[in-house]
């Protein structure tokens, strides 16, 4: 069965795709990129920045569908940038500070809105 999840608390889909879809037990993040969904605009700043709001967004989501980031097992993060990549890392580990998932980073040649970073997640229960 296919639950697609949805809050308001993290940025609205735009394009035709779900902000996560549940099934059987797995949860599928779409990727999440800095919007802060209060102003509905990309967080000033830096890499760093931009990577906190990414995982504020992913953990509203994580929540809304009632998992937390020990469920994560795997996140996929493209960067703009892989010049990026130590301080991302940084940030990104404050959510992990123990078993983290698996994890892959690529840079890419360009993002949607021209932001830095953008991070799918798959949890399970």
């Amino acid at each position: 069965m296919k639950k697609i999840i949805q809050t308001e608390k993290a940025p609205k889909a735009i394009g035709p795709y779900s902000q996560a879809v549940e099934s059987n037990g797995t949860l599928f993040i779409s990727g999440q990129v800095p919007i802060n969904p209060e102003t509905g605009k990309i967080v000033e700043g830096g890499i760093k920045e931009q990577t906190r709001q990414v995982m504020k967004n992913i953990e509203a989501i994580l929540k809304a569908a009632g998992y937390t980031f020990n469920n994560v097992v795997k996140s996929t993060c493209l960067l703009d940038n892989m010049d990026n990549f130590a301080a991302m890392n940084e940030i990104y580990a404050e959510y992990y500070p123990s078993n983290p998932p698996a994890r892959a980073a690529y840079g890419v040649v360009k993002l949607p809105l021209g932001v830095m970073i953008e991070i799918e997640t798959i949890a399970m229960k």
